[in-house]
């Protein structure tokens, strides 16, 4: 009968919490947050000549769409693959408006006697 007693006070107490957590939780409002507004990217139209298997053959600039034309026109006559033009839209960075530069421009020359050491140059001069 012990076991009883035991089980209907712990029900008794299980029935009793739930309403206490529920009198405590109170409703809360999120505060809205302000959302950045997109910053639309500049971009710039090319024409640009592909490959059937999509390897790009060359790039123009919009107004260049004949020298574009020109381009498949002779891919075509070399070879039995079909070629095509499509346009390609390509994101400027913010700074620069402009095409970027060759990765040639960018390389600094170091010159030869700089890179050989003297005894290297006389070992060739010995020969």
């Amino acid at each position: 009968m012990a076991k009883k007693k035991v089980r209907k006070v712990t029900a008794a107490l299980a029935e009793k919490a739930p309403k206490k957590a529920a009198a405590k939780k109170k409703t809360t409002t999120k505060k809205p947050t302000r959302k950045k507004a997109a910053t639309i990217a500049r971009k710039r139209l090319l024409w640009g000549v592909f490959s059937s298997s999509m390897k790009e053959e060359g790039r123009f600039p919009y107004d260049q769409r004949k020298e574009a034309e020109k381009k498949l026109e002779q891919l075509n006559s070399k070879s039995k693959k079909p070629y095509f033009i499509q346009p390609i839209k390509e994101v400027l960075s913010e700074g620069n408006a402009k095409a970027k530069k060759p990765v040639a421009d960018e390389v600094e020359l170091i010159p030869d006697e700089a890179v050989l050491s003297d005894d290297a140059v006389l070992s060739d001069e010995e020969e």
